[in-house]
């Protein structure tokens, strides 16, 4: 061997067996020079130009002192200009924060509260009076920039416009095990929790979702979903990895939807079934051609509309999974015929079922749901006493009930803390509980789920007065609207004298039986 072989000096294990979000990036400019990576309104951008304009938003950020471990807030709906923020933030190994856009001013100032944002991107049209007010009354010290004003000395674009061409020059060594995501889950304990998920459990679930959905670099993916939601995130990060074409829309519209899928050929997508009847009903006469639209089945006039989707999720969908899981834990795809109901645990993950103690359940019998593998989260921003007691065994103990069956597979049976499903929305009792009993009148009030035919569940409140105080339903479904998500207050509210209970605690099983709730996920 002579000297300075490269078997001499090996290049470091870390640098040479890493993969970010950056990286795949740059590996598409490489070797899709003209793939088209981005289709929001009038922008149509290439892989190569999504790699200028992030480098650029990169440098821009370095400039007012963002790095590793700081946070971009989205505060908008869907747009081009979210994906630019996350690959932007993930090049100087930060963390974008995209909050659900239909949250109360209240909900905005926890998120700000809790996530710390350096910089906050924030748009006008629709939502811009409720995000003023989380911002006056935040009163943090974020770098604010308005995303649908081009012109604006606080603007998106003139930000970006400010910068220099190239990588940013102070960036710092990302590594793929870096926190690039924060979701904010539901609010199981009363509170919204960020869920920190890295650039290795992103790429490494994509590979997953593009394999069952079989998205491809020939794959046009609609993204009319919430892209702050796991649900839609999922397949926008998976083709992305496969160097697909992600088109944006910036909220559902029935028309508009029609009409993004025909003129830039979208290939694939999910549609709520509202939705699908909505888009059946604005294309009746077939003005606008959907053929080539790949999603799930439906109606015989739904079906002749589009492609119906016989992919292994379109043909068995879904499984069990959670956003600190970036998605999806199990899939029915892998579980066909099997006795389980939540198919076959993903070949990227170990899952067990456990007693209290940590102890794994012979199969048949029902315990926690816990896992472990790259698609786990990194753990909740600011939780620490959280985060030991959902690590514990080194496991990620998922909060959620389960069972194997002897053949394998694996049953969803119910959250360790109910939750009531409304649309693909969790809605935690606890949350909805804690805004009711902030009314002057309310003395408790406790949440359940009646069954919806349209929307799976809706949200019941029964609710106990103080002595002698008076509100209607009217007035507290209006409270609840005004300091909560729309889509958490109750649809309905009964009245009583006392809550059922059992010792200290509120008897759910009582209320469901006395006001006919049910239709929980996990239930027949």
């Amino acid at each position: 061997m002579t000297a300075g072989h490269a078997d001499d000096h090996p290049a470091p294990v870390d640098q040479a067996q890493a993969l970010t979000l950056p990286d795949v990036l740059a590996e598409h400019r490489r070797s899709r020079p003209g793939g088209r990576a981005l289709v929001c309104g009038e922008v149509r951008m290439t892989y190569a130009e999504l790699d200028d304009r992030t480098d650029r938003l990169a440098e821009a950020l370095v400039g007012v002192g963002m790095g590793r471990g700081d946070r971009l807030a989205w505060l908008g709906q869907n747009c081009h200009r979210l994906v630019e923020s996350w690959l932007a933030c993930a090049k100087v190994g930060a963390v974008v924060v995209p909050a659900n856009w239909r949250q109360s001013a209240d909900e905005l100032v926890t998120l700000l509260d809790d996530s710390q944002p350096a910089v906050v991107v924030w748009q006008h049209e629709e939502i811009g009076g409720t995000v003023a007010e989380a911002r006056t009354r935040w009163g943090g010290t974020a770098r604010w920039l308005q995303h649908d004003d081009g012109a604006g000395p606080d603007s998106y674009e003139v930000f970006l416009a400010g910068s220099q061409d190239g990588p940013p020059t102070q960036a710092a060594r990302v590594s793929p095990t870096d926190p690039v995501l924060q979701l904010y889950t539901g609010a199981f304990g009363g509170t919204p929790n960020g869920a920190l998920l890295s650039h290795q459990a992103i790429i490494t679930q994509s590979l997953m979702v593009a394999m069952v959905q079989r998205v491809d670099g020939d794959t046009v993916y609609l993204n009319s979903g919430p892209m702050f939601h796991m649900a839609t995130l999922m397949t926008t990060f998976a083709t992305f990895q496969m160097g697909g074409t992600n088109v944006l829309t910036r909220r559902v519209d029935a028309e508009e939807l029609c009409r993004v899928i025909e003129a830039d050929g979208c290939n694939y997508g999910f549609v709520m079934g509202p939705t699908a009847e909505e888009i059946m009903a604005v294309n009746a006469d077939g003005r606008y051609d959907l053929s080539g639209f790949r999603t799930f089945g439906g109606n015989r006039a739904w079906n002749a509309m589009v492609t119906v989707d016989d992919s292994p999720w379109g043909t068995h969908p879904a499984g069990y999974g959670q956003t600190e899981v970036t998605g999806m834990l199990t899939y029915n795809a892998l579980g066909v015929g099997t006795q389980g109901t939540s198919g076959r645990p993903s070949p990227l993950v170990q899952v067990r079922i456990v007693d209290p103690d940590g102890a794994e359940v012979p199969d048949g019998e029902t315990g926690e749901i816990v896992a472990r593998g790259p698609i786990v989260t990194n753990g909740y921003h600011a939780r620490p006493a959280l985060n030991e007691e959902r690590f514990r065994g080194g496991w990620w103990h998922t909060g959620d009930l389960g069972r194997r069956h002897d053949d394998g597979s694996i049953t969803f049976v119910a959250p360790l803390t109910r939750i009531v499903k409304s649309a693909a929305e969790n809605i935690y009792p606890a949350e909805v509980e804690g805004c009711l009993v902030q009314h002057p009148a309310v003395r408790e009030a406790a949440i359940i789920g009646i069954p919806d035919k349209r929307w799976t569940q809706r949200v019941l409140a029964v609710v106990v007065l103080e002595p002698e105080a008076e509100a209607t339903a009217d007035e507290l479904i209006e409270h609840c609207r005004s300091r909560i998500a729309s889509y958490k207050k109750p649809g309905v509210v009964e009245f009583a004298e006392t809550l059922p209970r059992k010792g200290w605690a509120v008897d759910y099983d009582e209320l469901d039986r006395r006001y006919s709730g049910g239709g929980y996920p996990g239930s027949t």
